[in-house]
C-alpha cells in the first residue's frame, strides 16, 4: 500500500564556509588590506550529514538533540530558507513555518494595527482580517490591549499575538522551532492542543524541541539528531530516553544489588549519575490473573550521595515495548524528596490490573534536579504474566460492565 507522504528528505547534507584570517601585527592589518583575498583560509564546517527520514500526512513528528547537534538547520532546509549541499527535500503541500514568530511586527503600530499589517502579509484581505479578528484576539487573550502600541506588550503578549496570527494561514505542513517557549504554561498547552486539533485536519507538524515532556506527550513519532547525523528515529519514549542518555554517565552494574525473582539480571541495563540507587524491586505478584485487583510495586533505594529534589517514577511495557503506563511521585501530588547520605526510602505503588494478557516489563526511575538529572533509571528491572480468561486485541484490558434492554 502507497504511504501519503508529507515530507520525503533523502540523503541531506549540510556544508557551511568558514572564512579565517590569521593577522599577527597591526601593520598587517592596513598593510594586508589589498592582499586579504590570498591570506583567508577557510575551515568546512558539517551541519548536517546524510540525513534522511519520511512524515506521514497528519503526523505530530518530533526533532530533538543538544544544542548545535545540526536540528535548526534541518528545519531551515525543510522551510526552503537554506539550501541543502546535497541530497533531497520532496514536501506535498503548503508548508508554513513558525521559527520567527513576529517578523513583520511593527512596534510602534498597536496591536490591532499590526493584526491587520500581518495578516496583509500572509496573504489576506481586509475583509477576511475583519471576519478573524475576533477569533485572533480571543485566541492570544489580548482583548484589553489591541489598542497598546506593540513596543509595550510583554515578550509573552507579542508571542500569543504572532502565534495567533501564523495559525490563521491555511497550511498542510506546520514547522515549529520551539517558539513557544516564552509563553506560560496554558498558553503553551493551549497552542499544542491546537495542533493535535490538526490532525483531524490532516495537518502534519514537525516539531523541535527540548521538552521530553511535549515530545512524549503530543508527537507521534521522533528522530534524535547528534553531531549533525540521526541517530535514532520511533516511538517517542525510545527517543526521549536516548536523548535524556546524552546527557547522563552510565551506572554501570558492578555494585548493583538487585531484587527478588526477575528483578535482576546479568544484562541488566541501569544508567544514570547513582546519586541515589534502587537496591530492591519486589512485585506481588509475577503472575497476575483476573482474580488479582491491583499489583503492588515496592521500590527499595539509597542514597549514595545527598539530593535536595528526589522525584521516583516507574513505567510498565508489553512484550513488544510499548509503554502502557507510567507515573511518579510528583504527579502524584507528592513533593520531590530531600535525601541525605546513607539514606533509605521505600516507595510502593498500586497499580489497578488493567493489562492484557501476556509479558509485561517494569521500569523504574529516580531522577532530580528539576527531572534534567536520572540518578538511576533501570530498563526491564522485573517482570510479571497477565492471564485473562477474557482476552482483547487491545492493550489494556480493564474490567468494563455492559447493559442491554430490549423491548
Amino acid at each position: 500500500m502507497t504511504r501519503d507522504l508529507a515530507l520525503s528528505v533523502t540523503d541531506v547534507s549540510k556544508r557551511f564556509l568558514l572564512p579565517h584570517e590569521r593577522i599577527t601585527t597591526v601593520k598587517s592589518l592596513f598593510t594586508g588590506l589589498t592582499k586579504r583575498q590570498s591570506k583567508i583560509v577557510t575551515e568546512t564546517q558539517h551541519a548536517l550529514q546524510d540525513i534522511s527520514f519520511e512524515v506521514e500526512r497528519g503526523e505530530f513528528f518530533g526533532i530533538v538533540g543538544r544544542n548545535g547537534s545540526g536540528k535548526s538547520t534541518l528545519l531551515k532546509i525543510l522551510a526552503g530558507i537554506y539550501q541543502p549541499t546535497t541530497g533531497n527535500v520532496v514536501k506535498s503541500g503548503r508548508l508554513v513555518p513558525f521559527i520567527e514568530l513576529g517578523v513583520g511586527f511593527n512596534p510602534e503600530l498597536t496591536g490591532r494595527e499590526n493584526v491587520y499589517l500581518n495578516g496583509a502579509m500572509l496573504g489576506f484581505s481586509g475583509r477576511e482580517i475583519d471576519e478573524l479578528y475576533g477569533d485572533i484576539v480571543e485566541f492570544a487573550e489580548l482583548e484589553k490591549f489591541m489598542d497598546q502600541k506593540l513596543k509595550n506588550y510583554s515578550s509573552g503578549m507579542q508571542v500569543r499575538l504572532a502565534f495567533s496570527m501564523a495559525t490563521r494561514a491555511k497550511t498542510d505542513i506546520l514547522l515549529v522551532d520551539e517558539v513557544l517557549a516564552v509563553g506560560d504554561a496554558d498558553f503553551q498547552r493551549k497552542c499544542y492542543n491546537y495542533f493535535k486539533s490538526l490532525k483531524k485536519q490532516n495537518v502534519t507538524v514537525v516539531f523541535v524541541t527540548h521538552d521530553m515532556g511535549a515530545v512524549r506527550e503530543y508527537c507521534d513519532r521522533a528522530m534524535l539528531i547528534e553531531d549533525s547525523r540521526i541517530v535514532s528515529i520511533g516511538d517517542t519514549d525510545k527517543i526521549t530516553k536516548q536523548y535524556i542518555q546524552l546527557f547522563q554517565e552510565p551506572a554501570g552494574g558492578s555494585d548493583s544489588t538487585g531484587g527478588d525473582g526477575d528483578a535482576t539480571d546479568d544484562a541488566e541495563q541501569r544508567w544514570g549519575n547513582k546519586k541515589v540507587t534502587f537496591t530492591d524491586i519486589d512485585l506481588s505478584s509475577t503472575r497476575v490473573t483476573d482474580a488479582d485487583d491491583t499489583i503492588s510495586i515496592t521500590c527499595t533505594a539509597e542514597a549514595k550521595e545527598s539530593v535536595e529534589d528526589a522525584v521516583f517514577g516507574f513505567m510498565v511495557k508489553n512484550a513488544s515495548g510499548f509503554a502502557i503506563l507510567g507515573t511518579n511521585t510528583k504527579i502524584k501530588g507528592q513533593r520531590p524528596m530531600a535525601l541525605t547520605e546513607g539514606q533509605k526510602v521505600v516507595v510502593q505503588w498500586e497499580v489497578p490490573n488493567v493489562f492484557n494478557e501476556g509479558l509485561h516489563w517494569l521500569e523504574p526511575a529516580i531522577v532530580h534536579n528539576g527531572g534534567t538529572d536520572v540518578c538511576d533509571w533501570w530498563e526491564e528491572a522485573a517482570s510479571f504474566t497477565v492471564v485473562r480468561e477474557e482476552r482483547t486485541p487491545y492493550v489494556v484490558s480493564p474490567t468494563i460492565g455492559v447493559t442491554i434492554e430490549q423491548d
